[in-house]
C-alpha cells in the first residue's frame, strides 16, 4: 500500500466508527524511545522515518508534527503524501490539542490507549471537555496494517549476572514491595521496559540498542507476574525465573490479570498505558505515582560504576583505533569513504571490544554541514563522501556488559581551520569542561547547572537547542531519567550515583556541527578548608575516556585552570587506555594527550 492508500483505508475505518479525527502518535505501549518496529504505526502510516512525530488525521486532511530535528528529513519524505509537515518547535506553530480544539469542536476522536501514558490521555481529555470533543478508545491500525507488519519480537530472554547488576533480584524486590507497604498499595503496574529490566536482572534482543524483553509486570505483596510470551523462555530462563519465585503468564493476559486485582493499585502516569489504567476495577484505588523503579534504577552501584569505568576503557580502546586509521589510512593510496563507510570501520573496532553486545544508538556521522542536523542519520545510500579536510562530528556509542557509552568528538580532518572554526570549538569545550568541574550543594538541580555549559557560548551570542545531559543506563537505554541538565525545570535533584552526559555544542547551517561529549557520574565532593555551610557537597567524575582534538583550540581563549584540566584529563586518558593498546596504537595516544601551554 502507498501512504495515499493507508490514509485511504484509515478514513473509511474513521468512517464507519463516526470519527472526525484520528490520532496516531509514534510511540509503543512501554513509553519507550526505541520501538520494535511492530508499533512503528507513525512511520508506516506517514512514510515518515523520524523517531518523534505524531500525525492527525481527518477526513480532508492529514498532518505530521515533529521537531526540528526532523524538518529536513520530513520535508523530503512527505513530498506527495498529502501530509502537512507541523513544525512544532516553531513559536506560532500550535499544539495538536489546540489544533483539534479548533478543527473538530464537538467532534469525536479517535485514539489508541495503548499508545498514550495515563498522564497524556488525562491532559488531552482535560482540554478537550471545553471544546466538546469525545475520545473514543479504538484501535484503527490493526484492521488495515494486515500485510508486512512486523510480528512482536520472541528472541529469547536472558539472566543478567548479579556479577554485573551489582545487586540480586531478591534484594530489588525487597526495596520494592518496601515501596509498595509505603504506599499502602496491594499491586503495583510496571510497564516500561528498561525499569523490567533492571528489577528482574533480565536482557534481551527485542529492541534496537536497548537489550531489554517486550513484557509487562504486576508486582505484589507475595507475587510477581512475568507476562510474557513463551517463545522467549528457554529452559536456563525458565529455571532462573523459577529461582527467583518470578510466576510467568502470556504477554496479552496483562489485561485479565489486572482486572482481577484488589485493593490499591500503584502505577506511574508518565510510563503506564491508558489501557492498562482502564483495566484497574472501579473498586481499586489507583495511585499514581513517579516510579520507585526509575528513581531506584537511576543511582548505580559501586559494581554498575566499576563497570561503566571497565566499558569506558574498552571504548577509548576502539576510538583510538579508529581514529588512527581515519588520519592514517582511510584516505591512503585515494581510497575513498563515506559518513557511512566510518560508521562501519567504527563498529568494526568496537565489535572486538569485549563484552561488546552492540551500538548504544544508531551513530551520527556528520561530515561538514551534515553535522549541523542535530540527530542526522546517514545511510548507506544517502550519505555524503568524506574528505581529508573540513570537520566531522563523530557521536556515537556501544553497549558492553559491563555498562553502556555514549560519546561525541569533533575533529578537523585536514586543511586550514577557519578562526570562526576554532573559536566555536573552544567556546563548546570551555562550556564542556566548567560543566565536569561543577561543584554544587546536594539538591541541585540539572537545570541550575545548565548555564554552566553555556555561558562561553552566551557570552558571544550563540547557543543550541537540544538538552545539555541526559541520564544514561547501565547496559540498558542510551537515555533514561528522571535526571537531566537542561534548560527545563526538572524537579530531580542530582544525586551520588547519577550518571549524566555533558554535551553542548554550536551548530552553523551549510558548515559545520561541534559537539563535545563525555559522560560524568555525581560523587561527593572533597572538603574545602572553609566551610560556609552544613550541605553536602556534590562533584563530578568523568567516565569518558578519549582525547580531544587540540589542533580546534584557540588558545588564547583559554584559562590556566582550563588547561591545567585538559592536561591532567590526557593524562588519565593515555595511563588507562595505553595498556590496551599495541605499541604503535598507544603512540599514537601519546601524541594526541601531548600536555598544552598557554
Amino acid at each position: 500500500m502507498t501512504v495515499l492508500e493507508r490514509l485511504g483505508a484509515l478514513r473509511a475505518q474513521m468512517k464507519a466508527q463516526g470519527l472526525a479525527a484520528y490520532v496516531v502518535p509514534g510511540n509503543d505501549p512501554h513509553a519507550s524511545e526505541y520501538m520494535a518496529s511492530h508499533w512503528c504505526e507513525m512511520q508506516w502510516i506517514s512514510g515518515f522515518n523520524g523517531e518523534s512525530g505524531t500525525m492527525v488525521v481527518t477526513m480532508d486532511r492529514a498532518l505530521l508534527w515533529t521537531d526540528s530535528r526532523y524538518y529536513l528529513q520530513a520535508g523530503i519524505e512527505l513530498k506527495d503524501t498529502t501530509i502537512e509537515l507541523m513544525r512544532e518547535s516553531d513559536i506560532d506553530c500550535p499544539k495538536i490539542t489546540e489544533w483539534l480544539c479548533e478543527n473538530a469542536q464537538g467532534a469525536k476522536i479517535g485514539i489508541n490507549p495503548e499508545m498514550f501514558s495515563v498522564n497524556d490521555f488525562a491532559e488531552w481529555k482535560e482540554q478537550f471537555a471545553d471544546a466538546g470533543i469525545e475520545i473514543r478508545s479504538v484501535d484503527l491500525i490493526k484492521p488495515i496494517w494486515t500485510e508486512g507488519r512486523p510480528a512482536i519480537p520472541s528472541d529469547k530472554l536472558y539472566p543478567y549476572s548479579e556479577d554485573f547488576a551489582g545487586e540480586s533480584v531478591e534484594s530489588k524486590l525487597v526495596r520494592m514491595r518496601e515501596q509498595l507497604a509505603k504506599k499502602k498499595a496491594n499491586a503495583m503496574i510496571i510497564s516500561a521496559l528498561d525499569e523490567i529490566a533492571w528489577m528482574l536482572n533480565i536482557r534481551g534482543n527485542d529492541v534496537e540498542y536497548n537489550p531489554v524483553v517486550i513484557s509487562y509486570v504486576v508486582l505484589e505483596a507475595d507475587k510477581c507476574t512475568l507476562f510474557v510470551d513463551a517463545a522467549k523462555i528457554d529452559t536456563v530462563a525458565q529455571n532462573y525465573l523459577d529461582f527467583n519465585n518470578i510466576d510467568v503468564l502470556p504477554y496479552e493476559a496483562v489485561f485479565d490479570y489486572i482486572r482481577s486485582l484488589s485493593g490499591a493499585v500503584l502505577y506511574d502516569g508518565a510510563r503506564v498505558n491508558e489501557a492498562l489504567f482502564e483495566a484497574i476495577p472501579e473498586g481499586c484505588k489507583a495511585l499514581n505515582a513517579k516510579s520507585p523503579i526509575l528513581i531506584d534504577k537511576a543511582k548505580k552501584n559501586a559494581v554498575e560504576l566499576e563497570g561503566e569505568r571497565i566499558a569506558m576503557r574498552q571504548d577509548a580502546a576502539a576510538l583510538t583505533r579508529f581514529f588512527k586509521w581515519l588520519e592514517e589510512e582511510a584516505f591512503a593510496n585515494g581510497q575513498t569513504q563515506t559518513e557511512w563507510t566510518l560508521m562501519e570501520k567504527l563498529h568494526e573496532f568496537r565489535a572486538k571490544g569485549e563484552n561488546f553486545v552492540e551500538e548504544s544508538f544508531g551513530t551520527i556521522a556528520g561530515y561538514q554541514g551534515n553535522g549541523a542536523i542535530v540527530h542526522y542519520a546517514a545511510t548507506k545510500d544517502n550519505c555524503a563522501e568524506v574528505k581529508p579536510e573540513g570537520m566531522l562530528l563523530l557521536d556515537s556509542g556501544g553497549q558492553y556488559l559491563d555498562g553502556t557509552t555514549d560519546i561525541t568528538r569533533t575533529v578537523w580532518l585536514g586543511g586550514r581551520i577557519p578562526q570562526q572554526a576554532k573559536d566555536d570549538y573552544t567556546y563548546v569545550l570551555k562550556g564542556h569542561i566548567a560543566l565536569q568541574r561543577a561543584r554544587f550543594p546536594r539538591g541541585t538541580r540539572g537545570n541550575q547547572l545548565d548555564a554552566l555549559a553555556k555561558q562561553y557560548m552566551w557570552e558571544a551570542g550563540i547557543t543550541f537547542g537540544h538538552g545539555t545531559g541526559h541520564g544514561v543506563g547501565h547496559f540498558l537505554g542510551c537515555h533514561e531519567g528522571p535526571q537531566n541538565v537542561r534548560t527545563d525545570n526538572n524537579p530531580t535533584a542530582l544525586e551520588v550515583g547519577h550518571i549524566i552526559s555533558d554535551e553542548p555544542g554550536i551548530y552553523r547551517t551549510g558548515k559545520w556541527g561541534i559537539r563535545t561529549e563525555n559522560l560524568i557520574t555525581v560523587i561527593p565532593a572533597k572538603q574545602t578548608k572553609v566551610t560556609t555551610t552544613e550541605d553536602e557537597w556534590l562533584t563530578f567524575e568523568t567516565l569518558t575516556l578519549c582525547f580531544y582534538d587540540t589542533n580546534l583550540i584557540e588558545m588564547s581563549l583559554m584559562t590556566e585552570d582550563e588547561i591545567d584540566w585538559l592536561n591532567a584529563y590526557h593524562v588519565r586518558v593515555y595511563k588507562e587506555v595505553a595498556p590496551l593498546l599495541n605499541a604503535d596504537e598507544a603512540k599514537y595516544l601519546a601524541r594526541k594527550c601531548a600536555a598544552l601551554e598557554l
